[in-house]
């Protein structure tokens, strides 16, 4: 069964080629018809399919599209041309702790953050204990987060987002969170949501994770897919 979909996908964004730095210019530059804008093309006719179980790597360089396509699977992004089709739930972790408060103390951001992802509130009353016991946060459970450091924060964000086991995981670099310590758990942990039969996009620009942990993998240059297929062979010609 394909869980995801993506057919001749593409991305298009308008820029302004003006420098303008604040409201008023903006203004004054639409009302006078003088702002100029640029199209810039972030994905170019992107297809492949990802079937149930499969953990499915994508690679590139810095600006390649990447994140970009993360974003139109998890349907914050709509496509400019093209379908994407997903069958299932999916939880996207992509920017760990975007939706936190940070005037909230960690427990309540439990509740925060996790209502975001769309879990209720008798659920994370249930696994309170174990999101805490998994973040080793501890005392500062209850520490407005503006005082955490960022390796806290990730952590605590990673122990909410994978705390179900999802149809469809969505990870962008999340392995390299919190100390070493922590990246094993956060990679036991993973390994054990894949081998439950969770479908997984995976992006990290470590290739031995990638060959490790992924069937198949997409190789984005330049918006277009450059490669698809078998992970050690896309992983080769990505050095070569």
């Amino acid at each position: 069964m394909q869980m995801i979909q993506v057919e001749h996908a593409a991305m298009r964004f308008n820029m302004a080629n003006d420098r303008i730095s604040s409201i008023k210019e903006y203004l004054v530059a639409v009302a006078k018809g003088k702002l100029e804008r640029k199209e810039f093309w972030a994905l170019k006719d992107v297809s492949f399919d990802v079937e149930k179980g499969e953990v499915v790597g994508i690679i590139g360089r810095n600006g390649a599209g990447k994140s970009t396509l993360l974003k139109m699977i998890s349907g914050i992004l709509k496509p400019t041309k093209g379908t994407i089709q997903v069958n299932g739930n999916i939880v996207p972790m992509l920017e760990l702790g975007s939706g936190f408060d940070y005037d909230l103390s960690g427990r309540e951001n439990v509740f925060l953050n996790g209502a975001i992802l769309g879990y209720s509130k008798d659920f994370l009353e249930s696994k309170f204990e174990e999101i805490l016991a998994f973040s080793e946060l501890g005392e500062f459970i209850d520490v407005p987060i503006r005082n955490y450091s960022s390796g806290m924060l990730m952590r605590l964000a990673f122990s909410i987002a994978t705390v179900v086991q999802p149809e469809i995981l969505i990870v962008d670099e999340i392995l390299a969170v919190g100390d070493e310590n922590f990246q094993a758990k956060s990679k036991a942990r993973m390994l054990e949501l894949m081998s439950g039969g969770t479908t997984v996009l995976f992006v990290s620009h470590m290739l031995s994770q990638i060959r490790e942990m992924c069937h198949r993998v997409v190789w984005i240059e330049d918006g277009v897919v450059k490669m698809f297929g078998d992970a050690e062979e896309v992983c080769e010609a990505y050095q070569i």
